[in-house]
This record gives C-alpha cells, sequence and structure tokens, in this order.
C-alpha cells in the first residue's frame, strides 16, 4: 500500500479529487497518511479532517529561518514513513533536502502544459492569464516528478484543455481543474502505486 503525503496551500480542489479517486477505486493501493499546509486557514486541512486523516499546518511564520521551516516539513514528513509526495496546489517551494530524501518520489500538479508557461512567477490564475494573454488555441495540464528546478522534473502525464473565446483567467482556471488537473493526478498516482511507470535516462517509460 503506496502512503501518501499531501501538500496544499488553499482549498484542496486536486485533494478533494485524489480522496474521491481512493474512495472510488479509481486509486488502487494507495493512501494518504497525512495532509500538510503552509496555511493554518487552508480549507484543504478541513477537508482532510472530514474524510478522517490527520491534518497538520506547517508555516514558514512557525520558524526563525527558512532553514529550520525545510528541515522541520521534511521531519515532518519523514515521520509518517511516507512513499509518495503529493503536491496538490503547495505553493511552497519545495527545498533541496526534501528532493534528494525523494528523488522521484514528489509529484506536482501544473495548471499549463510543460514546457509552456511554467517555471518561476508562472503559477495560479498568473498561468492562465499567461496563456489568454499570448493567445494559444490549446492549454491544459501536466503532472511531473520535482527535481531541483521549477516545473523541470520529468513528466507523467499531460492532458489538453480548448481556451475558447471569452474565456477570463477564472473560467479557464475552473475549465482546467475540471477536465485535466482532476483527472490527470489521480490516474498518475495510480500509475506510481500500482509500480507501472520508472524514471529512464531524465524520462517517465511504461515498466
Amino acid at each position: 500500500m503506496l502512503k501518501m503525503a499531501v501538500l496544499v496551500s488553499g482549498g484542496g480542489t486536486n485533494l478533494q479529487a485524489i480522496i474521491d479517486s481512493i474512495t472510488n477505486g479509481t486509486i488502487t493501493n494507495a493512501e494518504i497518511s497525512v495532509v500538510i499546509s503552509n496555511n493554518a486557514n487552508a480549507y484543504a486541512l478541513e477537508r482532510a479532517r472530514k474524510h478522517g486523516i490527520e491534518a497538520r499546518c506547517i508555516s514558514p511564520k512557525q520558524y526563525e529561518t527558512r532553514e529550520a521551516f525545510n528541515e522541520a516539513l521534511l521531519a515532518a514528513i519523514q515521520s509518517y514513513g511516507v512513499d509518495l509526495v503529493v503536491l496538490a496546489g503547495c505553493l511552497v517551494v519545495i527545498p533541496e533536502i526534501m528532493v534528494k530524501a525523494y528523488p522521484n518520489r514528489i509529484i506536482n500538479i501544473h495548471p499549463a502544459l510543460i514546457p509552456s508557461f511554467c517555471g518561476t512567477g508562472y503559477y495560479g490564475l498568473k498561468v492562465h492569464e499567461g496563456v489568454l494573454k499570448r493567445g494559444v488555441k490549446v492549454t491544459g495540464a501536466t503532472v511531473h516528478f520535482v527535481d531541483e528546478g521549477t516545473d523541470t522534473g520529468p513528466i507523467i502525464l499531460q492532458k489538453a484543455v480548448e481556451v475558447k473565446e471569452g474565456d477570463t483567467p477564472e473560467i479557464l482556471q475552473r475549465r482546467v481543474m475540471e477536465e485535466a488537473e482532476w483527472v490527470i493526478m489521480p490516474k498518475a498516482i495510480d500509475l506510481i502505486a500500482n509500480d507501472k511507470i520508472e524514471v529512464v535516462d531524465g524520462l517517465v517509460r511504461s515498466r
């Protein structure tokens, strides 16, 4: 059974998609051991508690230095003996010590088709604002492993979403979540939980 820690910063819609997918059998052989947020008021923590999942806030504000926070976050995750760290709308920069502790065992969902509209500064609505400003016709979402860079780790799954005339960043954000994020994040977790993929020479391959 794959044990997961899910890291969140806000409402937790991707967390809910994961919980629902475990419940309905879309994700097999996996369970959420803990949900951790850097934001004590994140609704995601309430979602976790409603489903009987341990929910914790570990915030940089609680520590004198960023290094102390990074070490505390890693120690907390390790204390649950998890196999996979899932970033589901987590706005905290994942420290290098965590990437080294969990090589190809941290996954992130990005609301665009990497390598487009990704990297430093592209998060949340800023991604969709960039998409609309550039006038692209197709966007989507990407699930990838996390490495030391920003959105540069091996790509696991991608799903395209049409950009429609009259879209606002908020409308597009919702469509990308519903049509792509909530579909491919659970699917990626299921692939990992059932040992169906591996990373070879920096690329994700089927086993």
